[in-house]
C-alpha cells in the first residue's frame, strides 16, 4: 500500500478507499506488507531486508496504513520477509510471534486473515527450508502459508511438517482451530455473496470438480 504516496496518512486513507471499493464488490481485500516494506533497500526475493527503525516510528509511521485497513475491515493481512530487530533481532516478520501475533493481532487488534508472503523466496528460504518455515509462521500466528512454485512435492512436504507439528504440540492445537475460524469466516464472508445466475452456472462447473477431489482426497492422506 505503500507505494499509494509518501506520507503514512494518504496511504491509509487511499488504500482503505480500495479497501472498501473490492469489498463491496465481493473481492476480498489484502493489505500488505505487514509491518511495512516501502522504505527497504532491498528485494525480498533475492535478500532478507533490514527495517531499522525503532518501535515508536514503526507505530507512528508504517502501522498508520494497516490501522486504516483494520478500521475498515480488511479481510487479509499479508507479512512481509522482512527483519526488524527492534521487535525481533533473529526472526523475520512473517516467522515472529512479536510481531505477527503480540503487535498485529493483538495491539493492532487485527481479526481477519494473516497470510504469509511466499515462503519460497530467498529471504526466507536462503535459511529455512519450506517446510520449516511454515511450521515457524503457523506458529508465529500467520493462518495461512503461501508456496507458490507449484512444486507439487514441496507443497506436500510442507503439509506433512505442519501435521507433525501439530502431532508433536510444536504448534498448538488451539492456533489451529483458530486459523481454521478466520479462513471459514473469510471464505463465508465472501463466497456467500449475491451471485447472478450466469456465475452461480460457471462457479458449479468448477467447485467440487474431479481435479479438486483430486487434491482434497491427497491432503486428507496426512491428516
Amino acid at each position: 500500500m505503500t507505494a499509494l504516496g509518501e506520507d503514512a496518512e494518504s496511504v491509509g486513507r487511499l488504500g482503505a478507499a480500495i479497501i472498501n471499493g473490492l469489498q463491496e464488490n465481493g473481492v476480498a481485500a489484502c493489505g500488505k506488507h505487514f509491518p511495512g516494506h516501502g522504505d527497504t533497500a532491498v528485494d525480498s526475493h533475492l535478500e532478507l531486508p533490514l527495517v531499522e527503525h525503532p518501535p515508536d516510528r514503526i507505530r507512528r509511521v508504517e502501522c498508520v496504513p494497516f490501522r486504516e485497513a483494520i478500521r475498515v475491515n480488511v479481510a487479509f493481512i499479508m507479512t512481509a520477509h522482512v527483519l526488524v530487530p527492534s521487535f525481533d533481532e533473529e526472526k523475520p516478520a512473517t516467522l515472529s510471534p512479536r510481531i505477527v501475533q503480540a503487535l498485529l493481532r493483538d495491539e493492532l487488534k487485527f481479526q481477519g486473515v494473516i497470510v504469509s508472503d511466499d515462503l519460497e523466496m530467498k529471504a526466507i528460504a536462503k535459511t529455512y527450508t519450506v517446510p520449516q518455515a511454515a511450521v515457524e509462521a503457523i506458529a508465529a500466528g500467520c493462518d495461512g502459508v503461501l508456496v507458490c512454485s507449484g512444486d507439487v512435492d514441496v507443497q506436500a512436504t510442507t503439509l506433512e511438517a505442519l501435521v507433525h507439528a501439530v502431532e508433536e504440540q510444536r504448534i498448538p492445537y488451539k492456533r489451529l482451530e483458530d486459523a481454521l475460524t478466520r479462513l471459514r469466516r473469510a471464505k463465508e464472508r465472501f463466497l456467500t455473496a449475491p451471485v447472478t445466475s450466469k456465475k452461480v452456472a460457471r462457479i458449479r462447473q468448477v467447485l467440487g470438480c474431479d481435479a479438486h477431489q483430486r487434491i482434497v482426497d491427497e491432503m486428507a492422506r496426512y491428516l
